[in-house]
């Protein structure tokens, strides 16, 4: 485990003394550390501000494009959606990052609890994953899967180990489109049955069901027990298969379970997986029967860029990575400890409604009084957005009315990590209670 980043000596949460009594002794420190501490939101920030653990790694110095020159084409050539989702009021221009850390271009130091999306896995630019890359780099990027070469036939063999019988065939990044467009995605049981009956209804749905064990841009709701067992037998009795989504629960991130199925007692017939298999680095795949495997093979299918060599090398590193510095037990030890916190924050705050998430996949619903529990309104979530942000942690938001913080780090994070985040969030609660 990296743990370079992990903190000395530091703040205290909730009622401990902080050593650190003023903005100016916060300012010193941040500095001495190559971070500024970075200005809230609030018009007049408290007396005392959370410490950012210390970190001995050195940013390069950010030396490209002004940050006004970075929006203007941000705003006029690239998809509109990107400033749809430049969701803070002051965007944040990312320069460099190391495992949980994310630095600005002035040097500011973010920890970063949403990875990329819940992406990156084993962190930012992690060390064995980069020298492995760097190592590829040199001997070859891509050609294509009508040779035979060692990356995809490795990382296949790999990949299947880590998945039950007889989910052993491994079809990288080449059925995506089969299972992307489903309109029954989270759905409850009844509504799978009616999308499964209804005639005339696209062809991928009525054939299979495709569900997230944990919802992910929903909020981190986990569904009922029994849940996914009575959906696979419903699905079954009509004929179809059933694929569970892994892309953001899968690779250890739930911590008990390598995969968020495997929690449900459930096996599927297909299993899909991005985000975290690569730390970023763009790939996807799917496991599945070898029946159904052969199935493709009565037509053509083909993908130019399935089975880079590039990609494949990557992925085998992350799964190296993740077993070797037993990141699967930080997120089970980080993401219990996180929640059981974030509890005692819950019935702290009335507009703290719920804490809900495993692992190191987390959700955190906002209300506006736990007697309504109306969502929080959208300029509500945005203060809170903003002011953490301000005191040096970048989290997510998600779910249906957009009231509900998503917390997904990448697995590297510490304890101390997540002490300065409780502080921070602690210390943003507060600060729109009282403008409240």
């Amino acid at each position: 485990m990296h743990k370079v980043c992990s903190r000395l000596h530091g703040p205290s949460v909730f009622g401990k003394t902080d050593p650190w009594n003023s903005v100016d002794a916060c300012v010193k420190f941040h500095k001495g550390c190559g971070v500024l501490c970075q200005k809230s939101a609030v018009k007049h920030p408290p007396p005392v501000l959370p410490q950012i653990p210390p970190c001995d790694f050195k940013p390069q110095p950010y030396q490209g494009m002004s940050k006004d020159r970075l929006l203007d084409i941000r705003k006029n050539n690239c998809n509109p959606m990107t400033m749809k989702v430049t969701y803070y009021k002051k965007p944040v221009f990312i320069n460099q990052g190391y495992m949980q850390w994310l630095w600005d271009m002035d040097g500011r130091r973010y920890l970063d609890l949403f990875a990329g999306v819940a992406t990156v896995s084993v962190g930012h630019c992690n060390p064995r994953v980069t020298e492995t890359a760097e190592k590829q780099l040199r001997r070859l990027w891509h050609t294509t899967a009508i040779y035979v070469y060692p990356q995809i036939q490795e990382y296949a063999e790999k990949l299947a180990s880590l998945l039950p019988d007889p989910l052993k065939t491994m079809c990288p990044d080449v059925f995506r489109g089969l299972w992307g467009g489903s309109h029954c995605r989270d759905s409850p049981v009844q509504t799978i049955r009616e999308c499964s009956c209804s005639p005339g209804t696209n062809t991928h749905i009525h054939t299979h069901t495709h569900t997230h064990t944990i919802k992910g841009v929903g909020g981190a709701v986990q569904f009922p027990k029994n849940y996914l067992k009575d959906t696979y037998q419903l699905v079954r009795e009509k004929g179809g298969i059933c694929i569970a989504d892994e892309v953001q629960t899968g690779f250890g991130r739930t911590g008990s379970h390598f995969w968020g199925f495997q929690g449900h007692n459930v096996l599927p017939d297909m299993v899909t997986m991005a985000k975290g298999i690569a730390n970023g680095f763009p790939m996807g795949a799917v496991v599945t029967t070898a029946e159904i495997a052969r199935s493709f093979g009565k037509g053509v299918h083909f993908n130019t860029f399935g089975g880079n060599p590039l990609a494949c090398a990557v992925a085998s590193s992350v799964l190296d990575t993740i077993k070797e510095d037993k990141m699967q037990e930080n997120s089970t030890e980080v993401g219990t400890y996180l929640l059981t916190e974030l509890a005692k924050l819950r019935d702290k705050y009335e507009i703290i409604g719920d804490v809900r998430g495993k692992g190191l996949q987390i959700g955190v619903e906002m209300v506006k009084d736990k007697a309504s529990r109306d969502p929080l309104p959208p300029e509500a979530m945005a203060e809170i957005f903003e002011d953490t942000k301000d005191m040096g942690v970048l989290i997510g938001k998600g779910g249906l009315y957009g009231q509900t913080f998503r917390i997904k780090p990448p697995m590297c994070i510490t304890k101390d990590d997540a002490d300065f985040f409780l502080a921070v969030f602690n210390q943003a609660v507060q600060n729109y209670m009282e403008r409240r």
